[in-house]
C-alpha cells in the first residue's frame, strides 16, 4: 500500500458538544423497519434499566474529528475548498450526496455535510463514536493499554445506511472453488492486491454502488458505509473426499464430504443468500449450527441493527483479551464468556457482520502479531504459530458445544484506500479460519470470516498502527441464538429456538 501523506503537526481537535441522546431503540434494536401495520400491536417498551450512554471514548482511545483520522482542519478563516476526496473513504458520504437523517430511534449524531460540501460557520464534525462503554472502575482502560479499548465507529456506520434493501449476495462459488483440496495444499489463485486490482467493476445498482472483483463483492451505501461479502463455501473443500451440489425446492445446497463419511450442507435460498448450515454425521445425525431462515418482523433489509452501545462491567482485560499477554484459561474462557449485556432477540448473521453494537455485546480477543506482507493476504508459516492458543481455546469450546460459532473479524490501519483495505482484511479474516482449520484442526462450519478494513480503528492516526491491524475472534452464538448459547446442545436435528 503506498505510504501515507506528510502531515504537519495536529492541532487538537475541537470535540464535538454532546447531543441529546435520542429516543432508546426497542429490545433487539432498530433495523429501518417499516412503518406498523394497522392494527399492529405496540412495540415492545426498552428492557429496564437499559442505558443509552453518551460517555467519551475510554481512556487510550483519543477522539478526532470525522473523515480520515488525523486529517488536521483548516486554519481558522480560511475558506475549505471542495476537495476532492478517496473514493467511498469510510464515514464519509458520496460526493454530492445529500446528507442522510438518521430514522428515529437511531442513536447516532447528525450525518455530516456532503463531501465538498463547505463546513458551516460555528459546526464541529462529528467524532467517532465508542463501540461499549465503561460502566464500572475496572472496564476502563489505563492509560498506555489502548489494546484493551472498545475500537470506535465512524459516524456514517453510527445509523442506519439510506438503502435499507437486503445486501446482494455474495457471489456464488466457481467451479474451481467447489475442487476439493488437500489437507496442506495452497489454493490456487490470487495471493495478493496486485494480483486482480485491475479486474475490478464498479456498477450501479438499486441506488448502491457495487464492486466486484474476484472472490469478493463491496457494496457502498451513498450514506458512505461499505461491506465486502464473500462465499465461505470454498473454505470448507479443504481436506474434503468429495463436493456436491443439489437443488431442492428452490434451495441450493452444496454438500462437502468428508473423508470419515460426515458432512457440511450449506442450503442457500433462492435470492443466494444463506439459509441453514448443518452438520451430518456419518451415521446421517444432524446438528444445525446455523439456522439464518428466521427473520425478526420487526426487521427491513436484515443486515443492520441500530443499538445503544453495550455498557462494560467486567474488567477492561477480559472484555478485549490482548492474545500475545492472556493466558490459555482465558482465552478459553473468553471464547466461552457469556454476554456483556441481555440479549434480546436472535440477530441474523448478516445482522450480526454489519452492525458494530451487536457485535460488541461479546467479549472478544485480539491477535495483533501475525504479520502479513504488504498487500498480502497470505501467513507466512513462521507466523501460524501465533494462532495455536486460538486453536486451542476454539477446539475446547466446540467440543463443549458443537453448535457454537465464532466470528473471525479481520481489521487494517488506515495506510491505503478504503477498498484495497476493506478486500485485504476480509481476505486475512479468510486464511486465519482456514488455517486454524488446516493446521489446527478447527472444524471449518465452526467458524464465519469477515473483513472490516479500517472502519473500526483503535488508535485514530493516518499512519501504520500495529493495534489497528489485528484479527479479533469473538463468540456469536447467543446473537444467532437470542442469547441461549448456555444451554446444552439440542437433539440431532433440531433447529434454535425461534
Amino acid at each position: 500500500m503506498p505510504p501515507p501523506p506528510a502531515a504537519g503537526a495536529r492541532p487538537s481537535p475541537t470535540p464535538a458538544p454532546a447531543a441529546s441522546p435520542p429516543t432508546t431503540p426497542p429490545p433487539g434494536g432498530t433495523t429501518t423497519a417499516p412503518p406498523a401495520r394497522p392494527g399492529a400491536p405496540p412495540a415492545t417498551p426498552p428492557a429496564a434499566g437499559t442505558p443509552t450512554p453518551t460517555t467519551p471514548p475510554a481512556a487510550g482511545a483519543p477522539t478526532t474529528p470525522q473523515g480520515r483520522p488525523g486529517t488536521p482542519p483548516p486554519a481558522a478563516g480560511a475558506p475549505t475548498p471542495a476537495p476532492t476526496p478517496p473514493t467511498g473513504r469510510p464515514g464519509a458520504p458520496a460526493p454530492g450526496a445529500p446528507a442522510a437523517t438518521p430514522p428515529a430511534a437511531t442513536p447516532a449524531p447528525t450525518a455530516p455535510p456532503a463531501a465538498g460540501t463547505p463546513a458551516a460557520p460555528g459546526t464541529t464534525t462529528a467524532p467517532a463514536a465508542p463501540t461499549a462503554v465503561p460502566g464500572a472502575p475496572a472496564a476502563t482502560p489505563p492509560a498506555g493499554r489502548v489494546q484493551n479499548a472498545p475500537p470506535t465507529v465512524a459516524p456514517a456506520f453510527q445509523r442506519a445506511p439510506q438503502v435499507t434493501a437486503p445486501l446482494p449476495a455474495p457471489p456464488p462459488p466457481t467451479q474451481e472453488g467447489l475442487r476439493v483440496i488437500a489437507p496442506g495444499t495452497r489454493a490456487a489463485g490470487p495471493q495478493r492486491l496486485d494480483d486482480f486490482r485491475g479486474q475490478r467493476r464498479e456498477i450501479q445498482e438499486g441506488g448502491r454502488t457495487v464492486i466486484t472483483e474476484p472472490g469478493r463483492i463491496i457494496v457502498r451505501d451513498p450514506g458512505g458505509q461499505a461491506y465486502v461479502r464473500h462465499n465461505e463455501v470454498e473454505r470448507f473443500r479443504y481436506g474434503a473426499r468429495d463436493i456436491q451440489t443439489q437443488t431442492v425446492g428452490g434451495e441450493t445446497r452444496t454438500v462437502v464430504i468428508r473423508p470419515d463419511g460426515s458432512q457440511v450442507i450449506t442450503v442457500m435460498g433462492r435470492d443466494g443468500q444463506l439459509l441453514r448450515r448443518i452438520r451430518r454425521d456419518e451415521r446421517g445425525r444432524e446438528i444445525i449450527i446455523i439456522d439464518n431462515s428466521y427473520r425478526d418482523p420487526r426487521a427491513a433489509g436484515g443486515f443492520f441493527v441500530a443499538l445503544p452501545p453495550p455498557t462494560i462491567r467486567i474488567p477492561y482485560n477480559r472484555y478485549i483479551v490482548d492474545a500475545e499477554e492472556a493466558e490459555p484459561e482465558v482465552i478459553y474462557d473468553t471464547l466461552m464468556a457469556p454476554p456483556v449485556e441481555r440479549i434480546e432477540r436472535r440477530y441474523s448473521l448478516d445482522e450480526i457482520r454489519y452492525s458494530p453494537t451487536v457485535r460488541q455485546r461479546m467479549p472478544s480477543i485480539d491477535v495483533n502479531t501475525i504479520n502479513f506482507e504488504t498487500g498480502s493476504w497470505e501467513i507466512p508459516p513462521d507466523q501460524a504459530a501465533k494462532l495455536q492458543v486460538i486453536a486451542d481455546g476454539l477446539n475446547r469450546a466446540i467440543q463443549q458445544n458443537p453448535r457454537a460459532v465464532f466470528l473471525i473479524e479481520g481489521h487494517t490501519d488506515a495506510v491505503g484506500n478504503d477498498v484495497d483495505n476493506l478486500s485485504l482484511s476480509d481476505r486475512r479474516a479468510e486464511s486465519a479460519a482456514t488455517l486454524l482449520t488446516q493446521q489446527f484442526n478447527v472444524p471449518a462450519e465452526n467458524l464465519t470470516s469477515q473483513g472490516y478494513g479500517e472502519q473500526y480503528l483503535k488508535e485514530q492516526i493516518d499512519g501504520p498502527s500495529p493495534i489497528n491491524r489485528r484479527v479479533t475472534i469473538r463468540n456469536i452464538t447467543p446473537l444467532l441464538t437470542g442469547g441461549q448459547a448456555s444451554l446444552p446442545p439440542p437433539p440431532p436435528g433440531t433447529a434454535p429456538p425461534r
